[in-house]
């Protein structure tokens, strides 16, 4: 009787532990996970301006807030036409694209994201020498540029 119990609660602690590593998150990352850089954003502004990313697996999110440039008008949730591009350290391209953006009142800061791209494990990425473009009622756009590398480093895809 005693060997029964002892089989039956290691059964039950492995069929635990297998539920515990079916449901844990992927080990996926990104370093640093935010990033900063000076936005030139011509005659809509300039300054600092955040940078977000998150991964899992091969999908990768920014979201970018700035104070640089405040909405001229109020702006309506998920209305913003996105598209970022980063360049990686060989000198490509990786895209981020979406139409993900808070409610947004007259004066207040830009916010967009998160903007969904593809990645592959090592990518590095650079907002410097990329760009951000910013499309708002169909026919206001927006393009961003930063005035030298992000701080602290590109971001490191795992």
């Amino acid at each position: 009787m005693r060997g029964t119990r002892i089989g039956t609660g290691a059964s039950l602690a492995a069929a635990v532990a297998a539920c515990g590593l079916a449901f844990a998150p992927s080990a996926a990352a990104v370093a640093p996970g935010t990033a900063t850089v000076n936005a030139d954003c011509g005659s809509w502004g300039g300054g600092a301006a955040t940078l977000t990313a998150t991964q899992s697996g091969t999908s990768a999110t920014v979201t970018i807030n700035t104070s640089a440039v405040t909405a001229p008008l109020a702006i309506s949730k998920d209305s913003l036409v996105s598209q970022l591009t980063l360049v990686k350290a060989g000198g490509d391209t990786t895209v981020f694209k979406g139409t993900k953006n808070p409610a947004m009142a007259t004066g207040n800061a830009l916010e967009v994201g998160p903007l969904s791209g593809t990645v592959a494990s090592g990518d590095s990425l650079e907002a410097f020498g990329g760009t951000l473009k910013v499309t708002a009622f169909g026919f206001i756009t927006i393009t961003c540029t930063a005035g030298g590398p992000q701080s602290p480093g590109p971001f490191v895809f795992d």
